[in-house]
């Protein structure tokens, strides 16, 4: 369980998912391009980061409702997976089948991704979404305390769009928590999010250089937060979380652990910070409590569990630390 907040009813969340995946899990020994491989496990598995984040803060507690866009073709393996979770299901039905993306992984925890592009969304498509969204957002016994829009932009939706939900859903007064990359990045950054999670290559994309270091991390963390981001989480893997806030600047190490999937260790991270900063916790224990929370999930194929029965022992080991007092805004000035 978690130990924010402990058995006090959490704030209610929405997650967002324009562009799924039904994740097929592959492990093998080794990849050896070309080669016949014999599959370790194979998994198949209702995914994308709305979904993932969706798992993690309904198993923490929180009301969730899930939307974006399914294919009508292959939506059964959500619909279980939703009912499994206990999140209420406000997908917008497409004509066709959700697209399978391929995760492979080896013994030493490196993960290779094949992912398809998606389901093609057109305007009025994308205007039904929004519809769906702002229903919820004017509606008292719905509203959602924040919402969480998660992964790539689908086929047909630039990043212009995206921009466009963000400063709608702001418009109503709720805050917006972004983990995308690449030009939806500087998209969500210019619309306002509220926070956003690039790990270090996304970070380096959006800008514009080499990040090799932590003096590098913390730059471009202050010139994100400069540029209006309330929170800045940036996820360097085995080497931590750096975070930026208007409670300054903090770091996190995780504990060793054996990888063996990295692939939800990110949407863990996410969805555990922000489970922190709805349940107002202070900012060591949110913090600390999101890093173990992810260093759990690449112990296995999925999200973080908290109840784990060696949790206790994942957060004990985490070492956070504060890196400034600074009020960061004006310091890029």
């Amino acid at each position: 369980m978690s130990e924010i907040s402990g058995n006090a009813v959490k704030p209610p969340v929405l997650t967002v998912s324009a562009n799924p995946a039904l994740d097929l899990s592959v492990a093998v020994d080794r990849l050896t391009p070309g080669a016949l491989h014999r599959a370790e496990s194979v998994e198949l598995t209702a995914a994308g980061k709305g979904v993932n984040m969706a798992r993690v803060l309904s198993a923490l507690g929180h009301p969730v409702c899930v939307t974006g866009f399914l294919g009508s073709d292959n939506d059964s393996p959500f619909i279980d997976a939703f009912a499994e979770m206990g999140v209420e299901d406000a997908f917008v039905r497409l004509p066709g089948a959700t697209r399978i993306n391929t995760k492979l992984s080896e013994a030493d925890g490196r993960v290779s991704d094949i992912n398809a592009p998606g389901l093609s969304v057109d305007a009025d498509a994308w205007q039904r979404l929004i519809a769906t969204i702002e229903a919820r957002l004017t509606t008292p016994a719905l509203r959602p305390a924040a919402v969480m829009i998660g992964g790539s932009q689908p086929p047909g939706v630039g990043a212009s769009a995206l921009a466009e939900l963000i400063t709608r859903i702001k418009a109503n007064g709720v805050p917006v928590w972004v983990d995308t990359s690449g030009e939806a990045l500087k998209a969500a950054v210019k619309a306002g999010a509220d926070a956003v999670k690039p790990n270090l290559e996304e970070l380096a994309e959006w800008a514009d250089r080499d990040i090799a270091t932590d003096a590098d991390v913390q730059r471009a963390a202050l010139e994100l937060y400069a540029a209006g981001v309330g929170d800045v989480l940036i996820s360097a893997g085995a080497d931590g979380v750096t975070w930026l806030g208007p409670h300054g600047l903090w770091q996190s190490l995780p504990p060793a652990v054996r990888v063996a999937n990295t692939v939800c260790a990110g949407d863990t991270l996410f969805a555990a910070m922000l489970h922190g900063v709805l349940c107002e916790a202070p900012v060591e224990q949110a913090l600390r409590f999101a890093t173990a929370l992810s260093a759990e999930a690449v112990r296995h194929t999925g999200v973080g569990r908290a109840d784990a029965s060696d949790f206790s022992d994942l957060l004990s080991d985490t070492r956070v630390r504060r890196l400034n007092d600074v009020e960061a805004r004006g310091v890029l000035a």
